[in-house]
């Protein structure tokens, strides 16, 4: 039986999250909402959920967080600097402490695209931001998938060390 990622990465979280009143928005486009998603299904996280985007399209990417549409389309809406922006606009929109985003290339394969790349920002309030390009390789949508979600909940534990203390 293999371990559950994401049910680890959630419970370590958790932890973090357990003495705070920090809120969290996902601008979420390859995943759909599965991190918010969830965050939601974690009985000690989902009230730490402040919002969720699911931008899977340019236009959600442009119309729901003010994404430039020259910056969307240069790169079909996915890349590390698309993702930097909708995880800003995704923090600047809400009342979170941290946003993540996540755009990546499911499959199957259109063109040049490579499958199983995912791209990662996490924006917090008066630090900056956290990225990550992930080569998760061609292992299956349903994998890749969980792997970004464990992926981005390790980068919002990160994020949450990097908040001041009391908040």
């Amino acid at each position: 039986m293999t371990p559950d990622p994401i049910g680890k990465r959630l419970a370590e979280l958790a932890g973090r999250v357990a003495d705070g009143d920090i809120r969290f928005a996902t601008a979420e486009s390859c995943t759909g909402g599965q991190l918010a998603a969830a965050l939601a299904g974690h009985t000690a996280l989902g009230s730490h959920l402040e919002r969720g985007y699911v931008v899977y399209s340019v236009d959600a990417k442009c119309e729901m967080l003010g994404i430039s549409r020259a910056l969307a389309e240069r790169s079909q809406g996915v890349g590390a600097s698309v993702t930097a922006a909708l995880a800003e606009a995704a923090l600047h929109k809400s009342r979170a402490d941290v946003a993540i985003a996540i755009t990546g290339f499911c499959g199957p394969r259109e063109g040049d695209e490579e499958v199983g790349l995912v791209h990662l920002a996490c924006a917090v309030h008066g630090r900056g931001a956290l990225s990550r390009t992930c080569h998760f390789g061609e292992i299956g949508r349903r994998a890749m998938l969980d792997a970004a979600v464990a992926e981005a909940i390790a980068m919002l534990c990160e994020a949450v060390e990097r908040l001041p203390t009391g908040d």
